[in-house]
């Protein structure tokens, strides 16, 4: 019977060109009538795994040999193929260069020369075909079998289409150009680190190869490439460019340090042999890793309180000697020594995890916790937190929760802080580069949200964190100090209209009046206190005001801008951002203070002051000269208008006074009145009315 590989079941994408339209030939010792699954291999026990994103050292053979070991205590050998190098030196033929070594930590070249281009012979067809890699040639095939033997992903040049007989690794220039191995024309940045001939780019680092200098069938020098590639700069150029291989997984998963020479030693060897070249003496290297162990101190009594069992020194002996993991023990004390090709491990944990593993996770015993049972509580900064949250929701507010990544134009928003910035190493987007300064900015774009969405009546309010940082330039070494804040936008009508009432719009004083009730509950009143404000350039330079507690800045109230509701495409909007740790570290002071039996005496005064002195500011003058009997200070006018001169207002207060131990006299109030006038009069330039 005649047929081809695709009617023996293999996919049309991985038979080989040579056989893709016709009829495959099996080897001459093929026996007539006997089963032709042994001649192609298909007989061989394929093992099937799930790899969980943690163990990139079992994405090759030698990985799944040492953990297939570990589960039966057999030690895995390997073969290896002697390397025979000539005399000519490959540093005296190609030079090799790495302009930034924590791009390519690891990169060499190695020529092997007077090579053959041809098939590969069956066996290693076979082996590539029944992993799901197509055979190209003997040349790429030895790479890609070298990829799932080891793990190590090698690339392939054609030596003599290099233009200057030199790899420069660097980052691509913008708009660069590159014709890729499937046949596409990419326009490359300078978010590419190229593989390039000294002149031109000839492959994307870790992702894919150029067309230029691929393997051809006239290719008699080869020069191989064996690297360790920046994992994230990998992963974000397979993204850009919608190229997933079986190499970049593994560039972005991690490969083992301690086998890429050995890696490409063994390639060089096996294509001597399958193509008939000559190995140049010695590897080219602009960089190297020098791999290492790693010791990880853990305690036989540390395992056993993991997993609830009482494991004895023998046996995790015996389970660190299957994993191949050294060890020093003294009394139970481990130091655990982790060679290089399982980098997943490197603290307490991930050696329990191991443990476990092989111990069995069936043979975990089912233990009750252990320890006294604590009722739980809330701390006092809870409890505030809580009473924030019930305030602002009965004012009518919703939670809201926004992004803490945002983009550096709006973090530096709404913010008088001086904190330098904490970036993102690999942001997603352009909107997410950067850890928030500021909540405002959040609300506002959930404002926004709401609003293109035709619901115009919007009422939010957020409790998140802001990240002031010190050390730009290193923010591992000095991580972002965290800070609590609360803020709330409010847009759009208040109160709708009804039989009784008109509608109502957001303005300053609902804004403020949030605040108020805030602090009246909170018992902080008589420690805040408001000023005008246009340090921030995004409010509204007449209707904003900033906030102190007990002398001490805390945030800010008012308008958006004009222009920036434009920016966001909101309505007229009213914000108010705090820091709302020191709020809740601040213990308000209680004053208690008997019911009088006595009556109250009420006095009216009026006054004109020029329209910049605040209502605040004129309390505070009252109260300061009125004397012990004030009990109460209100504004109950004002007026802006004719009669008052032009830069002017007209005010009104009512003032209460008491006296709790007897009644008063006309006398004392007019006294106290005197000196208001005066207090008035003196400090703030007012005209009594």
């Amino acid at each position: 019977m005649i047929c081809s590989l695709q009617e023996l079941g293999y996919s049309e994408s991985l038979v080989p060109k040579e056989y893709a339209e016709g009829i495959y030939y099996l080897p001459d010792e093929a026996v007539p009538g006997e089963e032709v699954y042994s001649y192609l291999a298909m007989d061989d026990a394929i093992i099937e795994l799930d790899i969980t994103p943690n163990r990139a050292d079992a994405l090759s053979m030698r990985g799944v040999a040492f953990e297939t070991g570990a589960i039966y205590n057999k030690k895995p050998t390997f073969l290896k193929k002697e390397l025979r190098e000539s005399s000519a030196k490959a540093a005296d033929k190609i030079d090799v260069q790495v302009t930034n070594k924590e791009e390519a930590p690891s990169y060499q070249i190695r020529l092997i020369e007077n090579v053959k281009i041809q098939p590969s012979p069956r066996w290693l067809q076979n082996r590539l075909m029944n992993i799901g890699i197509r055979p190209i040639n003997n040349v790429v095939d030895v790479t890609n079998y070298i990829l799932m033997y080891y793990g190590q992903p090698l690339h392939a040049f054609d030596y003599n289409r290099l233009s200057g007989q030199e790899i420069v690794v660097r980052r691509a220039q913008d708009d660069e150009k590159l014709v890729t191995l499937d046949g596409e024309t990419r326009a490359l940045s300078e978010q590419n680190i190229a593989i390039t001939d000294g002149q031109k780019p000839v492959a994307l680092a870790g992702v894919m190869g150029g067309l230029d200098s691929e393997i051809t069938e006239s290719t008699t020098t080869v020069a191989l490439e064996a690297a360790l590639f920046d994992p994230a700069a990998v992963r974000h150029t397979s993204q850009e460019f919608h190229l997933h291989s079986e190499s970049s997984t593994r560039f972005e998963k991690g490969i083992n340090v301690a086998t890429i020479d050995e890696a490409c030693e063994q390639a060089c060897a096996l294509i001597a042999e399958l193509a008939g070249g000559t190995v140049l003496q010695g590897a080219v290297k602009a960089t190297e890793l020098q791999s290492k162990d790693t010791e990880v101190p853990i305690t036989l009594q540390r395992m056993n309180n993991y997993l609830g069992t009482e494991l004895t020194v023998p046996t995790v002996n015996n389970i660190f000697s299957a994993l191949g993991f050294g060890y020093q023990e003294n009394d139970g004390n481990y130091t655990v020594v982790i060679p290089p090709r399982r980098w997943d491990i490197a603290i307490e944990a991930d050696v329990v995890e191991e443990v476990a593993r092989i111990y069995g996770y069936n043979n975990l015993p089912s233990t009750l916790p252990k320890g006294e049972t604590v009722a739980g509580a809330l701390t006092e900064a809870q409890l505030k937190t809580r009473k924030v949250r019930t305030l602002f929701e009965a004012a009518g507010l919703s939670e809201a929760i926004s992004y803490a990544l945002t983009s550096e134009e709006k973090t530096k928003q709404f913010t008088n802080a001086s904190s330098k910035l904490t970036r993102l190493d690999s942001p997603m987007t352009a909107e997410r580069t950067v850890l928030r300064l500021n909540l405002v900015t959040g609300l506002l774009d959930d404002v926004a949200y709401n609003v293109a969405r035709r619901n115009e009546q919007v009422a939010l309010y957020e409790i998140g964190r802001v990240f002031y940082q010190e050390n730009e330039q290193n923010p591992k070494d000095d991580l972002p100090q965290e800070n609590n804040h609360v803020a709330f936008a409010i847009a759009g009508q208040w109160k709708a209209s009804d039989w009784q009432s008109k509608e109502e719009y957001v303005d300053f004083y609902r804004a403020k009046g949030i605040l108020e009730e805030l602090f009246t509950e909170l018992n902080l009143t008589d420690l805040i206190i408001y000023e005008k404000t246009t340090q921030l350039k995004e409010m509204h330079p007449g209707r904003s005001a900033e906030v102190f507690l007990n002398g001490q800045s805390i945030g800010f109230i008012g308008q958006v801008h004009p222009t920036v509701t434009k920016q966001y495409e909101i309505p007229e909007t009213y914000v108010a951002e705090l820091d709302l740790d020191t709020i809740l570290s601040t213990k308000p002071e209680f004053t208690y203070v008997s019911v009088t039996r006595y009556p109250k005496v009420t006095r009216d005064i009026a006054l004109i002051v020029e329209e910049d002195v605040v209502n605040q500011t004129l309390v505070q003058t009252i109260e300061k000269a009125a004397g012990r009997f004030l009990q109460t200070v209100s504004l109950f006018d004002v007026y802006q208008g004719e009669n008052v001169t032009s830069g002017y207002k007209s005010m009104a207060y009512r003032l209460t006074f008491v006296n709790p131990e007897a009644t008063l006299t006309d006398e004392q109030v007019n006294k106290a009145m005197t000196n208001v006038e005066k207090a008035l009069t003196e400090n703030l330039a007012a005209t009594i009315r």
